[in-house]
């Protein structure tokens, strides 16, 4: 890749990983005066798989509240020629995972709740 400075260049590495394979983003953002493309996928897979593509190395992870759901946002990112691109995840969490996480043993919790 040598640069990213227009909306085309920008379309043109969606496009390249589509056609390698990837799943195509739900929702894609290119901004307008400024150089920063996002992407938003699907699945924990398809994130993985555009973060491998994309080589970002940099990851943050937020838990929030969403009106009474609880959400888990994963971005990964990366610099390429002066454009930041992003690609998120946003995943529903349920109070149950959020349990687990204070089991000492995760396998001795009973899924019934009984």
């Amino acid at each position: 890749m040598t640069e990213l400075a227009t909306r085309a260049q920008a379309f043109r590495l969606v496009a390249d990983g589509v056609a390698a394979g990837l799943s195509a983003p739900w929702r894609l953002y290119l901004a307008r005066g400024c150089r920063y493309l996002s992407l938003n996928v699907g699945d924990r897979e398809e994130w993985n798989s555009w973060r491998a593509h994309l080589g970002c190395p940099e990851l943050s992870v937020r838990v929030y509240d969403a009106g009474g759901e609880i959400r888990r946002a994963s971005v990964a990112g990366v610099v390429l020629d002066g454009c930041r691109i992003s690609v998120e995840l946003i995943e529903e969490v349920s109070t149950d995972d959020l349990d687990r996480l204070l089991v000492s043993d995760p396998t001795s919790v009973d899924p019934e709740g009984s």
